[in-house]
């Protein structure tokens, strides 16, 4: 079975360009745009992973993790942060919320498969 990633961001260009690397790479891939969105995507099937922006309307990224964390099915999703956002103390409030990854945008796509790679491989 594939493994499936779930992809929020606010910007359909980026969720679209990571979706055409993920589904090259042979993941599923589930988009929302924003953090509401991503939460009613969780409605008990399989996902592996969340890529999340964290800067979003409706609910940002850190809120969407601390918001996953309290649902039994999702408890242990491991979550990659992708965002603007480069201060310290924003990256330990990530750590400190259960983020398992942050990235940079600009981001290098090599760099972002990695990540995936090691908190949702193997996947098909």
């Amino acid at each position: 079975m594939c493994k499936t990633i779930l992809i929020v961001d606010d910007s359909a260009s980026i969720r679209q360009v990571i979706n055409i690397a993920l589904s090259s790479a042979g993941y599923e891939v589930i988009e929302a745009c924003d953090g509401l969105d991503a939460l009613s995507k969780l409605d008990g099937r399989k996902i592996n992973l969340i890529i999340s922006d964290v800067n979003m309307p409706s609910m940002d990224g850190l809120t969407l993790v601390k918001e996953v964390k309290k649902l039994a099915a999702y408890k242990f999703m491991p979550f990659i942060m992708l965002t603007k956002e480069e201060q310290d103390e924003l990256k330990e409030k990530g750590r400190a919320v259960g983020a398992k990854a942050w990235l940079v945008k600009p981001f290098e796509m090599q760099q972002m498969m990695a990540a995936v790679s090691k908190l949702a491989a193997p996947r098909c």
